[in-house]
């Protein structure tokens, strides 16, 4: 019975380990709360973006992985281009803005 019990306690160790590991980040693989935190980032920007009259929310992608958020999309002007950019570096937990835009 003591050998059961002792089982049971190393396995249920080993297998929250697991658990618990498989919830960390990779340089390819963002963990949980990376995640979390990306998505309110991502959130954060496409709100801004949308509060700038000059631009258009539709036409700018926003993707957020690790704190470095990418542009995408096609826009009308350079100027567009450079207020997107400047909008998306001016939110807290922004590292670095990539720029995949466009113009039409």
């Amino acid at each position: 019975m003591k050998h059961l019990i002792k089982f049971c306690s190393a396995f249920f160790l080993v297998l929250t380990l697991l658990s618990a590991s498989g919830c960390a980040s990779t340089q390819k693989q963002e963990g949980t709360g990376e995640y979390v935190d990306d998505s309110v980032t991502t959130t954060r920007v496409k709100t801004a973006i949308l509060a700038e009259p000059n631009l258009s929310s539709a036409e700018i992608n926003v993707e957020t992985f690790k704190g470095v958020v990418q542009l995408s999309g096609f826009v009308t002007s350079r100027a567009a281009i450079n207020k997107a950019l400047e909008v998306a570096r001016s939110i807290p937990g922004v590292s670095s803005v990539k720029n995949d835009m466009h113009l039409k």
